[in-house]
């Protein structure tokens, strides 16, 4: 047991404020995503282009057109939401590029974990 139960339980109080704050005030806007492999894998999926059969190029899509202020994935029975500076964020140092070739829908974008989100949030305290 904690010494300090007075500061933990400040900091705990603190946490149930923030996360009461997200259930009652509504974020701007979510983009939601899902990722039926992320299981296996322990990656998920955010797309930055998709190959346009009409103009047959690349073009930007996804992660990098988003105007939401959040994105959320969820994962089985679990969501995670974070701010899109974070996923950004997350993308640009921990993400590995891939190109997604699954017909009809060809797609590039980047592979994260969990522990990527968490990495990138660090950053941001």
């Amino acid at each position: 047991m904690s010494i300090n139960w007075d500061v933990d339980l400040k900091y705990g109080e603190a946490g149930e404020v923030y996360a009461n704050s997200l259930l009652t005030a509504p974020i701007e806007t979510v983009e939601c995503k899902r990722d039926r492999r992320w299981i296996k894998t322990g990656n998920f999926y955010v797309e930055t282009e998709f190959y346009s059969t009409n103009s047959l190029s690349w073009v930007s899509s996804g992660l990098t057109i988003s105007r939401a202020s959040h994105w959320s994935f969820i994962l089985e029975s679990m969501v995670i939401t974070v701010p899109i500076e974070v996923l950004i964020k997350a993308v640009g140092e921990y993400g590995r590029p891939i190109e997604c070739e699954i017909p009809p829908n060809a797609s590039r974008g980047y592979l994260l974990t969990i522990n990527a989100l968490i990495m990138a949030m660090k950053g941001e305290e």
